[in-house]
């Protein structure tokens, strides 16, 4: 199993926690955006005497409710499409356990979420990427690429939409050229979508459950963790209208028993978080990605593209090696008692190469903290001894 590039440089960060240093974690996704009350209140009132099993599935419920969810984003389901799942990274595993055999392949655009890689070594499924570049930020790679990586063992792309690391969203054109691919090779498509509710710009996130034609083909990971800042309840979902994917999916569920009950009841009681909520966390993740694209920018030899969702962005360093500055800043450098923890962004890469000057940047504080994080990585750069 590969380390995770978000959490491999911990100890030096509990480190320098020790010597007194502040520590800026801009490494992971973990928002700083209050849960929904509705949320909170339902886990308080709880008053059941037992704290039962779930249906392996998820509570009815809750999946008919979520059913209303997709409606209001013109996705028409039923119940049955739907399978509870702890966390999305466990919806992940299911999608490849249940479609693709051992040693068979996922094509995925790179950089993507390091622990595809974990999920993949854990369904025995090889990852082939697909570059991407920074310097047209991470557009996706014309059709002719993918079908250069497609042979008999081929059986899925793998998207992220908007994406983490970079925060790309796919147009509904790109979507529908990789509708193309899959239907042509009798491929599955999917996509993982547990960033839609930030879009930006006037941009509109588009799910592949809206694209014509990819019925039997289209599998959608979704999460509540980043929707409602609520990543500790680990309450996701698998999404398809290919019922065989949703029972053979469902075996896998019962082998694990069933999702949180606590997480379902937050869940659930979050769905009737009000919109004007999300209309100040998106206003205010603009904001905040603005500042962090315009400093980071104005540092001499920074390449930072301006991410058009979620709320990740990859910087390219004048630095020979992003990990061994990332280590460094750690343990040996602060500004003003404080230092700033980055995730290395070439563990994001199957080809490590490519993203070895890179760094994922996670805009999850507030102005004043995140100002000062790009403060100190600056400082940091003019005085780090293998600076190019």
């Amino acid at each position: 199993m590969p380390e995770s590039p978000i959490r491999k440089l911990v100890p030096f960060a509990e480190k320098a926690k020790e010597n007194g240093i502040n520590v800026f974690h801009l490494n992971i996704g973990q928002p700083d955006i209050n849960s929904p009350e509705v949320a909170l209140e339902a886990i308080n009132n709880y008053n059941k005497k037992v704290v039962e099993y779930s249906h392996s599935a998820g509570f009815e419920s809750y999946r008919k409710r979520l059913v209303k969810y997709y409606e209001s984003k013109n996705i028409l389901l039923s119940h049955e499409d739907l399978l509870i799942t702890t966390g999305g990274s466990e919806a992940l595993f299911f999608a490849m356990s249940s479609c693709l055999d051992i040693h068979e392949e996922v094509i995925i655009p790179e950089p993507f979420y390091a622990n595809y890689n974990g999920f993949a070594k854990s369904a025995n499924v090889k990852v082939r990427p697909i570059s991407t570049s920074i310097k047209n930020g991470f557009k996706l790679p014309p059709v002719k690429e993918f079908e250069k990586l497609i042979n008999t063992r081929t059986k899925a792309i793998l998207i992220c939409n908007p994406g983490n690391p970079t925060g790309y969203l796919y147009s509904e054109e790109e979507l529908n050229k990789l509708k193309e691919i899959v239907v042509k090779h009798n491929l599955f498509l999917i996509a993982d979508e547990v960033y839609r509710e930030f879009a930006y710009d006037g941009l509109m996130h588009t799910s592949i459950l809206n694209i014509e034609g990819l019925e039997n083909n289209a599998i959608v990971i979704d999460s509540t963790s980043k929707r409602y800042s609520m990543c500790g309840i680990r309450i996701g979902c698998l999404i398809s209208r290919n019922a065989h994917v949703i029972s053979t999916s469902l075996k896998f569920a019962q082998a694990r028993l069933s999702p949180p009950t606590f997480g379902q009841i937050a869940a659930q009681a979050a769905l009737k978080t009000p919109k004007e909520y999300f209309d100040k966390v998106i206003a205010e993740y603009v904001s905040r990605r603005d500042l962090l694209v315009r400093k980071m920018n104005e540092i001499e030899g920074v390449i930072c593209p301006k991410p058009s969702g979620a709320f990740y962005a990859i910087a390219e360093l004048p630095v020979d090696d992003a990990e061994n500055f990332c280590q460094w800043m750690l343990e040996k450098f602060s500004h003003e008692g404080i230092t700033v923890m980055l995730a290395p962004a070439a563990g994001f890469y199957s080809n490590q190469v490519i993203g070895k000057r890179q760094v994922r940047i996670a805009y999850v504080l507030n102005h004043d903290l995140l100002s000062k994080a790009v403060d100190c990585i600056k400082h940091a750069l003019q005085i780090y001894p293998n600076k190019l």
